[in-house]
């Protein structure tokens, strides 16, 4: 399926031609229909030549219900921009084009209506001068009667053209349907309606709708009952609540929800480059129309205070319109790119011009690791952004220039506390993660190298020597456990081995055996390699079930699910029953 959205001056004729295009009427209001005037979105549909089903979403030209435009078009990927022909470029003309310049819409198809009523000529020519000024040279452009149906075959081959050239959606995306009505049907409870640009939505799916957790209990796609669907289409889903147009249903772990973004602007019209934006404007975004407050942060980046929380990803693009505007003016201001959804607080002076400097290059993952230094594989998808390489530590990636010299700082602040604390062994692996400002331990990890190394949970500068026949009955043990990781050796095969309690305390100190209890030895990181094991269980799970996953014995299964719990990597839930706990965020 594709989704074309309306644009145009009022009364131009857009309602007219998706009814003569469809047979169907998008009028849905009784006050529409007596008045000739659309009011609020309509919707209809039909199948075109090629076969693919279209679906339109009319949207009022009139001046006062900019905001209800804005809300048709936001989720569209392409729209279809009709001027009559008996009055040429009108001004709802030029603001409707202002704000799919400003949402960066390219698939457009020029409709120049009424035909009938005077020669398209002159029209076509102004609408497509005007096009070509703001980018658009190659818009397709047909002349059309809604009312006597002269070029409506011509319409529809181009519509076929116009959404053959649109992108093939994701379907694999995080879902984000942008509800732009809601309404109760008797029996079944409420219903929300909306275009899904990419993404699969299923009947029984656990989404989030306005940061409640909802269940799809039935779809519905241009008004037939599926089991799921993918965008773009039309959805209608049927959930339990009470919700509105601008809340968006979506896939919580896709999106960050934010109320608070850094954005660089890319004003609507020339004659709004140099002008500064009011301290308040409407953001707009899907069905979405949100008062914000604007911080100037240098030239075209400001930072955008929302009044609730949004869904977004980085490279949305959010259109700002003033609604105190005079109507004889433009409204739309700007499009808005968002460049950071998690922005970090400015200081003192001087800095809003320093953060803008900082977010110069384009914005993704190379950007934002700039800023934040260290972020979860998690929180990238969730921002929109593909991770750039493989993780340093666990699922944290970092900025590669700050990584590189952390090495360097580590071993400094080892020194540094060696010198603080003579009598201490080395230095807790706490108080290293904190010295740097490291989000978790594992990163502390993934930086040793000799000369540093982790002897019983501190970081200490040269790891002691194993004499040679411990070395090399580590080594034995090594092998053996490298096959099997949580089989720990029993005491007699230890000894076999040639590791005693001495032998083992050493290996233990030069950090190479991990002791989970008396009796009972490891590699080194075979705790976190076991907590990786249990989160691909059914969460909670027992101490058999742990047990069989890790191939191991009681013996070895209890201590270490207890380590797991000192570590909080596991946390009893119930009596015998545990979880593998969240990722540190």
């Amino acid at each position: 399926m594709h989704v074309v959205a309306t644009a145009g001056h009022v009364d131009h004729g857009k309602s007219t031609l998706v009814r003569a295009l469809t047979g169907m009427e998008p009028d849905r209001l009784e006050e529409e229909r007596r008045r000739g005037l659309t009011i609020e979105l309509g919707y209809a549909w039909t199948t075109l030549p090629s076969g693919a089903r279209l679906a339109f979403v009319d949207v009022p030209g009139h001046e006062r219900f900019l905001a209800t435009m804005l809300a048709g078009v936001g989720p569209a990927p392409a729209a279809l921009l009709v001027v009559a022909a008996d009055e040429g470029w009108m001004p709802q003309s030029e603001e409707h084009l202002v704000a799919l310049e400003a949402l960066g819409l390219r698939h457009l198809l020029l409709a120049v209506t009424r035909s009938d009523l005077a020669d398209p000529g002159p029209a076509t020519v102004q609408a497509l001068e005007r096009l070509a000024a703001g980018g658009l040279a190659d818009v397709e452009a047909v002349a059309v009667s809604g009312r006597t149906g002269a070029g409506l075959a011509d319409l529809t081959a181009a519509l076929d053209r116009l959404v053959a050239r649109l992108p093939a959606p994701d379907p694999s995306a995080p879902v984000r349907l942008w509800v732009d009505r809601a309404f109760t049907v008797r029996g079944s409870g409420t219903v929300v309606t909306g275009t899904l640009p990419a993404g699969r939505v299923a009947v029984g799916d656990e989404l989030s709708l306005d940061g409640v957790p909802v269940r799809i209990r039935g779809l519905q796609s241009l008004k037939e009952e599926v089991e799921s669907v993918t965008g773009v289409a039309r959805v209608a889903a049927n959930v339990r609540g009470s919700f509105t147009r601008g809340t968006a249903l979506i896939d919580p772990a896709g999106w960050t929800m934010t109320d608070l973004v850094d954005v660089r602007l890319s004003p609507a019209a020339p004659s709004l480059e140099e002008t500064a934006l009011p301290a308040e404007v409407t953001a707009h975004i899907g069905s979405a129309a949100v008062g914000c407050q604007v911080r100037p942060l240098d030239g075209k980046v400001v930072r955008l205070r929302l009044a609730r929380r949004l869904p977004l990803h980085v490279g949305d693009v959010l259109v700002l319109r003033d609604p105190g505007r005079p109507r004889d003016r433009l409204r739309v201001l700007a499009g808005a790119t968002v460049l950071d959804l998690r922005p970090p607080p400015l200081g003192g002076r001087g800095s809003a011009r320093e953060r803008a400097a900082w977010l110069a290059d384009a914005p993704g993952a190379a950007s934002l690791l700039r800023t934040h230094r260290f972020l979860t594989t998690a929180q990238l998808a969730a921002m929109g952004v593909t991770p750039p390489g493989a993780p340093v530590a666990g699922e944290w990636h970092a900025d590669p220039e700050l990584w590189a010299g952390m090495p360097d700082r580590l071993a400094l602040a080892v020194e540094g506390y060696g010198a603080r604390h003579p009598l201490d062994p080395g230095m807790p692996l706490e108080a290293a993660r904190q010295a740097l400002y490291l989000p978790d331990r594992a990163l502390v990890q993934a930086l040793i190298s000799p000369p540093l190394a982790v002897a019983d949970g501190r970081v200490v500068i040269g790891a002691p020597t194993l004499p040679a026949p411990v070395a090399a009955a580590v080594s034995r043990l090594r092998a053996e456990l490298t096959e099997s990781p949580f089989r720990a050796p029993e005491a007699d095969r230890l000894a076999a081995l040639g590791l005693g309690s001495k032998e083992i305390a050493a290996a233990v100190r030069a950090g190479a055996l991990f002791r989970v209890c008396d009796g009972v030895v490891l590699l080194p990181g075979a705790d976190r390699q076991a907590a990786s094991v249990l989160a691909e269980l059914p969460q909670p799970f027992t101490v058999s079930q742990a047990r069989q996953a890790l191939g191991t014995t009681r013996r070895v299964a209890v201590p270490l699910l207890e380590h797991l719990d000192r570590l909080r990597l596991t946390v009893r839930e119930g009596e015998g029953l545990r979880r593998c706990a969240p990722a540190s965020p």
